[in-house]
C-alpha cells in the first residue's frame, strides 16, 4: 500500500519540481530586458481573458486562446531572439587557457588606456569581446589585428588618425577592428543629453555580451554598458573591479575542471602563444638572486 501510494506520489512532485526550476529560472531570465514589459503584459492579458472565459463560458473566445497559445513558443523566439542567442553563446563559450594574470593584464590596458585619454578628453568608444563574435553586429570597421597597448588605442582615438572615429573591437588582448559603426539602441527612456557615442553603447551591449568602455569627449567621463544598461561617470577603481568581476576567473575550490585546465594548459604547447597560464589560487614562486661573480683585476706580470 505505502509503495503504491509512495508509487504515485513521486511522478507528480517531480514534474512540479522540475517546473518550478523552469519557471523560476524564465521569470531571472527576462527580468531587467527590453522584452520583459511586453511577457508581463501578454501573461496579464492571458489570464484575465482565460478567467472571463471560464466564469462566462465564452466558447468562441476560450478557442481563441487555446489557439493564440499554442503560437506563444514563436512569440517568445522573436521577442527574446537578442537575449537567447547571448544566452546560448555563454554556455558555449568555455576559456580553456587563459590564465588570471593575463586576463588581468587585459583590464589593467583598459583601465590605462581610459585614464590616460579622459585626462587629456579625448573620446573613445572600446568594445570587449565575450562569446558572441562582434563582427555580425557592428557596421563597416578596418581591420587592425595587433596587440593591444595603451599607446596604441591612444594613436587609433587620436582626433587627427583616420580611424579614430567609430568603436574598436578587442578580444583576449588584442585590437581586432578599429573604425566599426556599433548599432544605436533605439529605447525612448534615455535622458536626452546622452550622445551618439553612449547609444552605440548601450546598442551594442543589448544586442551581445560584450562589454563597452566609453570616455566622453566633451566632460573627459568614464562609462560602460552591459546587458543594456549603462553606467556613467565611474572611476578608474570602479571600472577595474567590475572588469575583474566579468573577465578574471574567479579563485574556487578545484574540481576535475579545474585539474583538466591545469593539465592542459602544463602539457599543450600552442604556436604564439609562449606565456604558460598560472591558476590565480597557487603563487608564482619568486627566482632565486644570483649574484654576479665578481671579477679581480690581474697582477701586473714582472717584466
Amino acid at each position: 500500500m505505502a509503495f503504491e501510494l509512495l508509487n504515485n506520489i513521486w511522478r507528480p512532485a517531480l514534474e512540479i519540481l522540475i517546473l518550478a526550476v523552469g519557471i523560476y529560472y524564465a521569470a531571472n531570465f527576462i527580468r531587467g530586458t527590453r522584452g520583459a514589459p511586453v511577457v508581463t503584459g501578454l501573461v496579464v492579458l492571458f489570464v484575465a481573458l482565460s478567467f472571463i472565459t471560464t466564469v462566462l463560458e465564452l466558447t468562441v473566445l476560450r478557442w481563441l486562446l487555446g489557439t493564440f497559445s499554442a503560437f506563444s513558443a514563436f512569440a517568445v523566439l522573436v521577442i527574446f531572439q537578442p537575449e537567447l542567442r547571448r544566452l546560448l553563446a555563454e554556455l558555449g563559450n568555455q576559456s580553456l587557457l587563459m590564465s588570471a594574470r593575463e586576463q588581468r593584464e587585459d583590464v589593467e590596458v583598459i583601465i590605462e588606456t581610459v585614464e590616460r585619454l579622459a585626462d587629456v578628453r579625448i573620446g573613445a568608444l572600446m568594445a570587449m569581446e565575450q562569446s558572441i563574435n562582434l563582427a555580425e553586429a557592428v557596421e563597416s570597421g578596418v581591420v587592425v589585428d595587433c596587440e593591444a597597448t595603451p599607446e596604441m588605442l591612444e594613436t587609433i582615438f587620436f582626433p587627427n588618425n583616420a580611424i579614430h572615429d567609430g568603436g574598436v573591437i578587442l578580444k583576449n588582448g588584442r585590437i581586432l577592428r578599429a573604425a566599426c559603426i556599433f548599432p544605436l539602441t533605439q529605447r525612448q527612456d534615455l535622458h536626452k543629453s546622452l550622445g551618439t557615442r553612449h547609444r552605440a553603447a548601450i546598442g551594442l551591449s543589448e544586442e551581445t555580451d560584450a562589454v563597452v568602455v566609453l570616455v566622453s569627449e566633451e566632460t573627459g567621463a568614464i562609462s560602460y554598458a552591459h546587458r543594456g544598461e549603462l553606467k556613467r561617470g565611474v572611476t578608474a577603481e570602479e571600472l577595474r573591479a567590475f572588469l575583474t568581476s566579468i573577465f578574471v576567473q574567479r579563485v574556487r575550490a578545484r574540481n576535475w575542471v579545474d585539474n583538466f585546465r591545469l593539465w592542459l594548459a602544463r602539457n599543450v604547447r600552442l604556436s604564439g602563444s609562449p606565456k604558460v597560464p598560472v591558476p590565480a589560487s597557487e603563487p608564482v614562486p619568486a627566482k632565486p638572486v644570483v649574484p654576479a661573480p665578481v671579477v679581480l683585476p690581474k697582477k701586473a706580470e714582472a717584466k
